[in-house]
């Protein structure tokens, strides 16, 4: 039980920093695009020293270096379209809209892999549909552009969250995030020169570091690693379960950090319940399915 108690910490400890980055995002005053930069930036140059400070990374097959700053590029898209979905409506809405990432990876898994198509799967996440147009229905006009953009932001994570399943064993999980962060940087500093003006600072305000730091470094960087330890001792399914808790907690912590609950409805947190009440039970039912087709055999 000891054994097993200190990694289930470790991997809630993660999931919990993770939903920390929607309400570090509304607290960050300078907008989206500034914000992911400084991001990618801090986590890559904190990710130097477990790359060998670039040795491991030319040591690397040129093309496979390249397949995954591709997905760094998509990786950048999301979170730009994540904290985009945080400025225009709140944390609550960007939270919820990820959990549709379960009904576009039953979509996009099976294109971009050798993956079939998983009824049970592609079900659950239609199941999500009703719940999301509830949301929609109920939310004020102003913050539907941030329902939008999450979802969007939602499919781009379904993509590189495949993507990477498709690559993970090619190089150590350090190369791969070190590859996809200092990637996601470039691709966001090229669109710099084109975005950043006076009214779009690049600089944050000097009451932005300890939310850009606690950002990078503990919700990145730390929850990264964490969550790799906690890995090597914990099941698929034990953590599939654990990280579906994200939204949770982040939306609690919304609604106790932000007092987000008095701007939404009623009717936003019965459908946010019926979601994950969904999303949940996906890793129960697919493992009492596994267990049902084993024993028929």
């Amino acid at each position: 039980m000891n054994k097993k108690l200190i990694p289930y910490l470790q991997l809630h400890t993660a999931v919990l920093l993770y939903g920390l980055t929607a309400i570090l995002g509304d607290l960050i005053s300078i907008s989206a695009l500034s914000l992911v930069w400084w991001r990618v930036l801090i986590t890559s140059v904190s990710l130097l020293f477990f790359v060998g400070f670039g040795k491991k990374i030319w040591s690397m097959d040129r093309r496979l270096i390249l397949k995954y700053m591709g997905i760094g590029v998509i990786v950048g898209l999301h979170w730009l379209c994540f904290y985009g979905s945080i400025k225009f409506a709140n944390a609550s809405i960007a939270l919820a809209t990820m959990a549709t990432v379960t009904l576009f990876t039953s979509l996009i898994e099976p294109i971009l892999t050798d993956k079939k198509f998983q009824w049970l799967e592609l079900g659950l996440g239609v199941l999500i549909i009703p719940p999301m147009l509830m949301i929609a229905q109920n939310i004020s006009l102003d913050m539907k552009t941030g329902l939008w953009v999450g979802l969007l932001s939602a499919f781009l994570a379904a993509t590189f969250s495949t993507l990477n399943k498709k690559y993970v064993t090619q190089a150590s999980s350090y190369q791969i995030t070190f590859l996809e962060m200092s990637s996601a940087w470039l691709f966001i500093s090229l669109l710099l020169p084109f975005i950043i003006s006076a009214e779009v600072p690049l600089m944050p305000l000097p009451s932005d570091w300890k939310y850009l730091i606690m950002l990078s470094l503990a919700c990145t960087t730390f929850a990264f690693i964490i969550s790799l330890k906690a890995l090597e001792h914990v099941s698929a399914f034990e953590a599939n379960l654990v990280i579906n808790l994200e939204p949770v907690y982040g939306i609690i912590l919304a609604a106790i950090i932000l007092k987000e609950h008095t701007e939404l409805p009623p009717n936003f947190y019965w459908a946010i319940t019926f979601i994950m009440l969904i999303v949940l039970s996906h890793p129960l039912i697919k493992k009492y399915v596994g267990k049902k087709n084993t024993v028929s055999k």
